[in-house]
């Protein structure tokens, strides 16, 4: 006996829809795409699906020099472009087994803490927006001009710096130069409660933020959470304090790593805006140290071809948004053989796949604001 089902009619009750958010759609930040299946209004699955921006950075790495491949590296997470440099020239700077002058050691930890500023101004003045708030983006970006024009001065580079170098920096500060910073950072750190009253203040705010995509510290775990969204789950790890590398070893007394319990979205936001606060008092003491420093070399002399050793290492930076990895195999050329990128907003994105489920498709763009991510750090 065969049974065949005519039609149900649109309103049955165990009718999915699939929805398709992206990989255009004001909703999303970029060219992502995420493949709901709902429930009325409640989300049953998601997938993130991504690669609409792929570039293929790590293999045009195998067709540059060791010189050539920070121009690569520093765009893939645009928002942090000094940081991508850092791990690139600190992989291969392990692999030559090569000493970085001290100027250039401390002047790396205050630009890359610059840096870390400028990426968390961005997301605390963007996510508000995404929830309907249009005033913190105009103070964010007010701060971020602050900061971008030192940085500006100091590389010539607003947003891809290409300061850094193998073996240490490009040259040294201008003169004159800290003291600007030093007031830049200063008139920053003096505007920062234009977020504790005008967002975390703000009721409505709260109300979409408290108790939403409450992400579980086993997640973070299975899926190589890191950085604020990690910490914000309770998850207590941050490599500038329990790796240390640059001159974080001698910032301990300064550097505090912020965390929260709750693992929802207003903990995300929270933790950010300490990380922000952190990072100014860091620069502070940079600067402070920079100061007491006598003039000297900011680089090492390189020969005309630059060829590392056969063999292979793994760097690892603590990025504005998370834990970046760079895996350097060599065969002896003056290319790599293979320089493998792990990024933070790649392995953070495919917690959605757990968070998403049995949460309000209401609630969703809320929750995807609070991942802190670039685009071009996930296709990278």
């Amino acid at each position: 006996m065969t049974e065949t089902t005519v039609g149900i009619g649109g309103a049955a009750e165990s009718t999915d829809m699939v929805l398709n958010i992206g990989p255009q759609h004001p909703s999303t930040h970029g060219v992502l795409r995420l493949r709901l299946v709902l429930d009325g209004e409640r989300i049953g699955a998601a997938e993130p699906v991504v690669g609409y921006m792929h570039r293929g950075a790590e293999k045009l790495f195998e067709a540059r020099d060791y010189r050539q491949i920070i121009v690569l590296a520093n765009r893939h997470d645009w928002l942090s472009a000094f940081s991508n440099e850092l791990g690139v020239v600190l992989a291969v700077e392990r692999m030559l087994g090569m000493e970085v002058p001290e100027r250039a050691v401390w002047t790396r930890t205050l630009l890359a803490e610059l840096n870390r500023v400028l990426n968390h101004m961005m997301f605390l003045g963007s996510y508000p927006l995404e929830l309907g708030g249009i005033t913190p983006v105009f103070h964010s970006f007010r701060e971020r001009e602050e900061l971008q024009n030192v940085m500006e001065e100091v590389s010539g580079g607003r947003m891809h710096y290409m300061f850094n170098r193998v073996g240490g920096l490009k040259e040294d500060l201008p003169a004159g130069w800290a003291g600007r910073a030093r007031q830049a950072v200063a008139a920053v750190r003096s505007r920062m409660d234009v977020y504790d009253r005008l967002v975390l203040g703000n009721e409505i705010f709260r109300g979409r933020t408290r108790g939403v995509g409450e992400l579980a510290p086993s997640v973070v775990h299975a899926y190589g959470v890191s950085g604020p969204i990690a910490r914000a789950s309770g998850v207590d790890f941050d490599l500038r304090r329990d790796e240390p590398y640059l001159a974080y070893g001698e910032l301990q007394d300064v550097l505090r790593v912020v965390t929260r319990r709750e693992g929802d979205c207003l903990s995300r936001f929270e933790v950010l805006l300490g990380q922000a606060h952190n990072s100014l008092d860091l620069a502070d003491a940079c600067l402070d140290r920079l100061a007491e420093l006598p003039p000297g070399p900011v680089n090492q002399r390189l020969p005309k071809v630059l060829k590392a050793p056969e063999g292979a290492t793994y760097a690892w930076t603590e990025n504005p948004l998370g834990l970046n990895g760079y895996y350097l195999v060599s065969k002896g050329e003056k290319t790599p053989h293979r320089l493998k990128l792990r990024s933070a907003s790649f392995n953070n994105i495919q917690a959605l796949v757990e968070l998403l489920p049995g949460t309000l498709v209401a609630d969703m763009v809320a929750i995807l604001g609070s991942f802190f991510f670039v685009v071009g750090d996930i296709d990278k």
